[in-house]
């Protein structure tokens, strides 16, 4: 059985939106439950949960006061029945080939921590899908590195906005760390394959997601990240590895380029913008969401390269 477990925070709408997508799916070949977990919010999502009660398993908890995803995920594993959680973010959506994929995956081949991709649907707004490039892209440093089908990760650490972990190795490991606020999905990965658990990227299985809906939240979200990862360095010893230091060497390098502004320094900033350009234009989008894409990149990589130095050298921590 597969317990769904999505922790919520005054977004009644979106878990809406993730329920309706359980009704499109192509096939239910899974035993499965939804718990939502109502985590302090003042914009409860009770309603929406019991509209669809009689619809889906769905199970609607209440928890006070607000503890963050990381104890409302917690609190949705005590309750759940399944032998396996997927931990989804409440803005997301699943395709409707979601549950026939994780079926046979889960069969082809079975591990104890697993994860997918995400990606943009074709209306979320353009702010969306640019920061969902950012993430993804080959020419960032985020989104997930899976390789090539054929040649399947030997450590892959899952986020919770799309993870699979059996219930075995969820308990053993303890769950959660309810003390740090981010970076907290990738800690818990490390500290399952720290236990001796295999984990595998399910190429196919991916969620749409919705990502931040503005340039100034997501600038502060992958700020976050980058100073969390600090944070891991520090729980994990030898899991920063040198991509991780890329970031902070493209804020530092754009900043050697302007102060040689006069001796060409725009030059190699303008080349990976026009990479970008030419990435996104040239498979047939717009040219409105190519120009974002380039202004998405830049934040993702300033935003997640200052979080890291400012890590680095001693202003904050990433835990509470």
């Amino acid at each position: 059985m597969i317990s769904f477990i999505v922790p919520v925070y005054n977004r009644p709408q979106e878990v809406k939106e993730l329920l309706e997508s359980f009704l499109t799916q192509e096939s239910t070949p899974l035993d499965y439950e939804v718990v939502v977990v109502e985590d302090g919010s003042s914009l409860p999502c009770r309603e929406v949960c019991e509209s669809y009660a009689d619809k889906l398993p769905v199970r609607y908890l209440y928890q006070s006061p607000n503890a963050g995803p990381s104890g409302a995920r917690n609190q949705g594993a005590k309750v759940a029945q399944g032998d396996i959680f997927l931990f989804l973010d409440s803005d997301v959506e699943l395709p409707p080939s979601y549950q026939s994929t994780l079926a046979l995956d889960i069969e082809r081949r079975p591990v104890d921590l697993f994860g997918g991709p995400d990606a943009a649907k074709e209306d979320y707004t353009v702010t969306q899908r640019a920061i969902s490039y950012a993430m993804t892209s080959f020419f960032t440093t985020g989104g997930i590195r899976g390789g090539r089908k054929d040649q399947p990760l030997d450590k892959f650490y899952p986020r919770t906005y799309n993870m699979g972990v059996t219930r075995t190795a969820f308990e053993a490991v303890g769950g959660f760390r309810q003390d740090l606020r981010y970076g907290e999905d990738i800690d818990f990965s490390l500290r399952v394959i720290e236990a001796g658990y295999h984990s595998a990227l399910y190429h196919d299985l991916f969620v749409y997601h919705k990502r931040r809906d503005t340039y100034e939240k997501f600038f502060a979200q992958v700020r976050h990240s980058g100073r969390a990862r600090i944070t891991l360095g520090k729980l994990h010893p030898g899991s920063t590895k040198p991509v991780h230091y890329l970031p902070s060497l493209f804020v530092v390098g754009n900043f050697i380029c302007f102060l040689f502004l006069a001796q060409g320094g725009l030059l190699l900033p303008l080349i990976y913008a026009l990479l970008i350009l030419f990435d996104v234009y040239g498979r047939g989008d717009s040219l409105e969401l190519a120009v974002n894409c380039v202004a998405a990149a830049y934040i993702q990589l300033f935003g997640y390269g200052i979080g890291f130095i400012e890590a680095m050298i001693g202003r904050g921590e990433e835990s509470e």
